[in-house]
């Protein structure tokens, strides 16, 4: 198992060639493998608002592709497979005032300029028994405890071993121990560590190649879900994790979801974590209508921790903030909708408004307060020729005081996606 850069003209020319190793694969590992070619174009554009900004906007454009090719198995009570990712970034427009964006990583013989290109090829070994994988290698992990951030042109990816069981009805199990983390914006592997940024108080003088996780996850009844997760940053925090998910079936075409999540994080040696989060989002929807409200607070000495880069299991965790600052209370009012409802399938938009308030900024210092708005709007094309290739905008507007950054952003994103078998 490995994840390397490579240079740019051979990477995805490396990933296709590997497609072809598994001379020795029973019929099952060739016939259940897949594979698809992803292209993403990316522009964003931020400015920023607040006097005296050091930089007055980020504004970049990309174009990313993402080769996938995912194995079957082989035959046996053990089964063996393996995965691959390919990935390539190419700038199509920057310059050293206005880099910055997470689409492209820095260039280190430029001041500030961004990299002309980037890429990485991750390889996963995996194995089968009756309903448990293990995967070892290449990661994008979607848990409580660590969410791969994938809202720019490339993915964050992390290096580890993820065993995922289900053996028994409605219980999922998973547990595993991540090494380095490639950031969605770079080629390399690093050491890991917590998100300090924002108002929240953290506190960490060390990185770690060293992140374990576990967690249960059981399904009661179609209606209602429960988990617990785990995680050990270590040297820097604990975390215990706990969520409930319910839909309430109202009437014909009506339901009520429920999502409530509790999690306590502590120090673990090197940092001063320690903080309670507390949420809960109520979505309730008719027909293609969605009406949502969410509330979350913190409290502790400090704000909620989470892994430097990756996405925070929190229902105010948005486009641009985390509403995750120390003793900051939050709300969030969310409108859906889905034009299916209209005979309109693949157009969809969203809307959502959030303030936080009584966010400590530290002894003599006033209060800290922030609002967010934020909109999507999305197509994918259901059939002909296009199908498949989606567009979607989005726009958030972002006002803090007395901390952080005023800015005003928007996002054109262009994505295909073409099966290749």
């Amino acid at each position: 198992m490995s994840r390397t850069s490579l240079n740019p003209a051979v990477a995805l020319a490396t990933l296709a060639t590997s497609l072809s190793l598994p001379t020795l694969a029973s019929a099952e590992f060739l016939a259940d493998s897949k594979a698809s070619l992803e292209l993403r174009n990316f522009y964003f554009n931020r400015d920023f608002r607040q006097d005296g900004a050091a930089q007055s906007k980020q504004e970049e454009w990309a174009q990313g592709f993402l080769l996938r090719y995912e194995s079957g198995y082989t035959a046996g009570p053990i089964g063996f497979g393996v995965d691959a990712l390919g990935m390539l970034g190419v700038k199509l427009d920057s310059s050293p005032d206005r880099a910055g964006s997470g689409l492209l990583p820095r260039d280190r013989e430029k001041v500030n300029g961004a990299a002309d290109d980037y890429s990485e090829l991750g390889l996963t070994a995996k194995l089968r028994a009756s309903n448990s994988v293990l995967k070892v290698g290449t990661l994008l992990p979607k848990l409580p405890t660590v969410l791969a951030n994938d809202s720019r042109l490339l993915p964050q990816t992390f290096q580890g071993a993820h065993l995922n069981s289900a053996e028994f009805a409605g219980l999922t199990i998973d547990a595993g121990r991540l090494r380095q983390v490639s950031q969605r914006d770079s080629s390399d592997s690093e050491d890991m560590t917590v998100t300090t940024g924002g108002a929240k108080g953290i506190v960490a003088s060390a990185n770690t190649d060293r992140f374990d996780f576990g967690g249960l996850s059981y399904k009661w009844t179609p209606q209602l879900t429960t988990g617990y997760n785990y995680a050990k940053l270590d040297g820097l925090y604990d975390q215990h994790i706990v969520n409930l998910v319910h839909m309430l079936p109202v009437a014909e075409g009506q339901s009520l979801k429920s999502d409530l999540r509790f999690a306590r994080s502590d120090d673990d040696g090197h940092s001063n974590v320690d903080n309670r989060a507390f949420g809960a989002m109520f979505t309730y929807t008719l027909g293609g209508h969605g009406f949502g409200a969410g509330y979350q607070s913190m409290s502790g000495d400090t704000g909620y921790a989470y892994l430097g880069g990756a996405d925070a299991f929190l229902v105010n965790f948005v486009q641009i903030g985390d509403f995750a600052n120390k003793d900051e209370k939050s709300w969030q009012a969310r409108y859906d909708y889905d034009f299916a409802a209209l005979g309109i399938p693949g157009l969809t938009f969203m809307t959502r408004y959030l303030s936080g308030d009584d966010i400590d900024l530290g002894a003599g210092k006033p209060e800290g307060k922030e609002w967010e708005r934020d909109t999507d709007i999305g197509y994918v094309v259901q059939s002909g020729p296009l199908k498949n290739v989606g567009v979607k905008w989005r726009n958030a507007t972002v006002r803090s005081s007395h901390f952080g950054s005023d800015l005003d952003e928007n996002r054109l994103i262009l994505s295909y996606v073409l099966p290749l078998w």
